[in-house]
């Protein structure tokens, strides 16, 4: 039989619970609060496809204009112009071809296989994407599933393109949030940063052994950090090319997806101390306390870089500070330790790779930087 927890057990294992139920809730309404503006233009944009399809051109039940533009316009600004485009355009073409062929063969289950089969093909033949086939098949069932009879044939074809012309004219309108988010997540990578080199300071302080493991297993979960910028790079991208409104933050967003190969790089450089960190606390193995000041300056450092980004400015001015730290490396002692050696030289790439954030090149950055001392 399976081992009953104990009562501190089961206590323990309540709270992990509750925790992660917290944290998952959090997660949803911050992703609700993050796309809230995608969620009211898609209902403001189906509520104005209706009343045009219905009250302006006088269709009695206008089905596939809220259906297009709610398609059309998704609750990603990734690609949106193309995807209103594939989208409308499947849609029309599946209801085209549905309602042509409902007013000739009437509804049923032959019918149905046989509309699907010719709209798919007609999007295959017109060398559409995946989601111009998929949006005429589907249409097309709608077609002949929901609203079948030749009543309203041709008056579904049209009120497609309705909602396809609104989603279109809504996918110009866009929030400023998308703009400002590469920069806030690229402000989240560098303070992680920050913070792991504070907390490798720390371990190498007073040798916590338990300490040292814990950050090595904070360290190892940032890899999602970076796909997240690298989201919010490509979002922000996609945003200023869909929107006449927006399109002269292009040189801001294009900077900021920039820094994604460089931010990178010094998240990888600092898992990589950390680790070493964490052996050297596990091994007992010593580190000068020479370097234990350069992380702490580093990581003050790396604060000036956040300021700056927080402040949506390049980080120019905390290149200064950086520069110090790096003339510093090229000044302590050596250790015969490997591990305290693999840390100075991660901690001069992590040095390498924030300068280039400050506007210098990878070349210039890595030449900056003293030769290591022997």
């Amino acid at each position: 039989m399976p081992e009953v927890p104990g009562p501190l057990e089961l206590e323990r294992r309540l709270e992990a619970a509750w925790a992660r139920s917290r944290s998952s809730l959090r997660a949803r309404i911050a992703r609700l609060v993050s796309l809230r503006w995608a969620v009211v233009q898609c209902a403001v944009a189906a509520g104005t496809a209706w009343f045009v399809a219905r009250h302006l051109l006088g269709h009695p039940l206008p089905f596939f204009a809220p259906i297009a533009a709610v398609v059309s316009l998704g609750t990603s600004y990734g690609q949106r112009l193309r995807r209103v485009a594939e989208v409308t355009a499947g849609v029309a073409l599946g209801v085209l071809v549905g309602d042509l062929l409902v007013s000739w063969l009437g509804a049923g289950a032959w019918q149905l296989g046989l509309i699907v089969g010719l709209a798919m093909a007609v999007a295959l033949l017109m060398d559409a994407g995946t989601l111009f086939v998929n949006q005429a098949a589907v249409q097309s069932i709608f077609v002949v599933a929901l609203v079948p009879g030749a009543s309203g044939a041709f008056t579904r074809w049209t009120d497609a393109l309705v909602g396809g012309a609104i989603a279109l004219v809504a996918a110009t309108v866009v929030p400023a949030a998308p703009l400002r988010r590469p920069r806030e997540q690229a402000a989240v990578v560098v303070r992680t940063v920050a913070r792991l080199l504070r907390g490798a300071a720390d371990v190498l302080d007073d040798g916590d052994i338990e300490r040292g493991l814990d950050l090595l297993a904070r360290a190892r979960s940032t890899d999602v950090l970076i796909r997240r910028l690298q989201a919010a790079a490509d979002e922000g991208m996609a945003v200023v090319s869909s929107s006449p409104f927006r399109v002269r933050h292009r040189p801001t967003i294009r900077r900021m997806a920039d820094l994604v190969g460089p931010l990178d790089r010094a998240l990888r450089s600092t898992r990589v101390l950390v680790r070493q960190v964490a052996v050297a606390a596990y091994h007992r193995r010593p580190v000068p306390s020479s370097y234990v000041v350069l992380l702490r300056e580093l990581a003050d450092a790396v604060d000036g870089v956040v300021e700056e980004l927080e402040a949506d400015r390049m980080p120019v001015a905390a290149r200064e500070a950086l520069l110090r730290v790096g003339a510093a490396t090229g000044q302590v002692e050596r250790s015969e330790e490997m591990t305290a050696e693999v840390v100075l030289a991660q901690l001069r790439s992590v040095v390498v790779d924030l300068l280039v954030l400050t506007g210098m090149g990878q070349l210039e950055s890595t030449d900056a930087l003293p030769p290591p001392p022997r």
